[in-house]
């Protein structure tokens, strides 16, 4: 008999990853406030009561809390709503697994960090800057102080979903490319490490069958900057030579992109590596798979 996962805040690019991976082995009830598809059911996870009931009903083994916002600029105008979904909601999950005994998985980004160092492993104490940052270390810390059965899976640079639910960077680069545009305009001093949403929900899995818990970073291997991986979106799309690239600096995009943000945002897989469990493919390999599959056909 298959175990079950309740996932909640799984309409996005990081859920949909999430319900091809999982839904192979295991018994889903996939969640989320925007029903975009057809495997997902209503549930806004800030309404604890309604939350608990689904979750009761369902008698899961694992409860997944995998959404948050995650738009900084928003998360700057709204920091009540931004608090309420990203931190409130993660303590009602971390009450309702209690209460079950079924472990917690709580996705948390390398945003959390200051992004004065170069790059941060898991011993690495977070400082966070902003709103967004704040609301995602709240949770992640009252997770862990809290929770009897967790785990904790930090992305960088999430990349996934494609044209209808790409909402980062990649989408917003070829975007600008189907528009015909001959010119891009990236910036040359933010780092990080990109991460491929099929293989964290591959390399989660793999953490939840060989029963390890606990906090781990999962990013895709090899750090890198916007800038690079702009180009490289050109040179697998063979626009390398008819589209400029103009190198400037993040003050460039003050007025869209006002929130302030790390100037590193590098992970080190340093746990899963040690316990032999990396799974996370180099960045340019999965770059290149989730443009040919995910962008077919588009441009």
């Amino acid at each position: 008999m298959k175990k079950k996962i309740f996932l909640s805040g799984v309409g996005g690019m990081l859920g949909e990853a999430f319900y091809k991976v999982f839904s192979k082995n295991y018994d889903l009830k996939c969640t989320d406030i925007n029903v975009n598809e057809k495997w997902l059911e209503y549930l806004d996870f800030r309404d604890a009561e309604k939350y608990s009931l689904l979750v009761e009903k369902f008698n899961p083994d694992y409860l997944f809390h995998i959404g948050a916002y995650t738009d900084l600029e928003f998360c700057e105008k709204n920091q009540e709503e931004t608090f309420k979904t990203n931190t409130e909601s993660v303590k009602t999950a971390v009450g309702i697994s209690n209460n079950k005994s079924i472990p917690l998985l709580y996705i948390s980004t390398a945003g959390i960090f200051d992004g004065k160092k170069n790059s941060y492993d898991e011993e690495d104490a977070p400082k966070p800057i902003g709103t967004y940052a704040t609301s995602k270390y709240e949770a992640e810390k009252f997770v862990i102080q809290n929770s009897k059965k967790f785990l904790i899976c930090r992305a960088g640079w999430m990349m996934g979903g494609g044209p209808k639910k790409d909402k980062k960077f990649i989408q917003k680069i070829i975007q600008q490319i189907k528009k015909g545009n001959k010119e891009l305009f990236v910036v040359d001093d933010k780092f990080g490490t990109p991460t491929y949403t099929y293989d964290f929900a591959k390399n989660t899995e793999v953490l939840i069958d060989t029963n390890n818990f606990g906090l781990f970073n999962m990013a895709c291997e090899g750090n890198t900057s916007r800038l690079e991986v702009a180009e490289e979106i050109l040179k697998i799309l063979n626009l390398s030579d008819k589209i400029k690239v103009n190198r400037v600096k993040s003050g460039y995009f003050n007025k869209t992109f006002f929130a302030e943000r790390p100037n590193s945002e590098n992970l080190i897989n340093k746990k899963l590596n040690q316990k032999g469990l990396n799974l996370m493919r180099p960045w340019k390999e999965t770059l290149r798979e989730y443009i040919n599959t995910s962008y077919v056909n588009y441009l």
